[in-house]
């Protein structure tokens, strides 16, 4: 079986909900996605077992993308948000769920459940798979509980940093600087402003040749906003968090 043969589970973790669908080898939906509120608290064994549940209900597939929040190296959690929070979002830490999560070979996890292929990536840089050209240096920015980071090099994937954790305005980081939040804090409108900021003051950080904004919340950046990002700036459907997937494994030079 060719990889356009293939039937892709495509899964996109967030801090709030978590989608899925099935895909073929051409990117194409053979399901409408589907989601459903990420339950909380949440350990390993329980986000695999709610992966399971989203795929009870969706056609058969061949092999599976999940793109979940964090540091995720080679399939493996060195870090996510969120899932060690006993309450989700801006809850406490939980002790116990921090040690479970830390070091956590989701990929190997996911394939061994499935009894399938697995790629597990960071969820923005399954999200920049079904955007980027592959030409030029092009930056991609979700913005949804927090914000997702990750760059590409001529279609190359740069290794991944957390730019949310960088410090902006002294006292807090991107993430919870432009957060969800926080956009509920200050409306839409206020926030609008931040994100514009956001791309002002990091333009001259990355010289990118595009800049795709995605997740949830850019549909929320304000008119006034969109009209003076810049040409260099592309606003991008949510869906590609799914729809990247498929290419997700072509990227990681995984699609042979």
């Amino acid at each position: 079986m060719t990889s356009v043969d293939l039937m892709t589970l495509s899964i996109d973790c967030g801090g709030l909900s978590i989608k899925a669908s099935v895909l073929d080898g051409k990117g194409t939906l053979h399901a409408q996605p589907i989601s459903t509120p990420t339950p909380y608290p949440l350990s390993p064994p329980k986000l695999i077992a709610t992966f399971q549940e989203l795929a009870d209900k969706l056609p058969a597939f061949d092999r599976v993308t999940i793109g979940m929040p964090g540091m995720i190296r080679h399939g493996v959690v060195v870090h996510t948000p969120h899932y060690i929070n006993t309450k989700g979002p801006l809850t406490k830490v939980e002790p116990d769920l921090l040690t479970q999560w830390r070091g956590f070979d989701m990929q190997s996890a996911v394939a061994n459940h499935f009894g399938r292929p697995a790629l597990v990536m960071n969820d923005a840089e399954v999200h920049a798979a079904g955007l980027i050209t592959g030409s030029g240096l092009e930056v991609v920015f979700t913005l949804g509980t927090g914000l997702g980071f990750c760059m590409f090099d001529g279609g190359k994937l740069a290794p991944h940093f957390e730019l949310s954790h960088a410090p902006v305005r002294r006292a807090t980081s991107y993430d919870t600087w432009i957060g969800e939040h926080e956009r509920r804090r200050l409306g839409d409108m206020f926030w609008s402003r931040r994100i514009k900021s956001m791309v002002e003051d990091l333009r001259p950080v990355f010289w990118w040749d595009r800049l795709y904004i995605g997740g949830g919340n850019s549909r929320r950046i304000s008119s006034a906003v969109l009209k003076v990002l810049g040409d260099d700036v592309i606003i991008a459907s949510n869906t590609a968090g799914i729809l990247g997937g498929v290419r997700a494994w072509e990227l990681k030079g995984m699609d042979k």
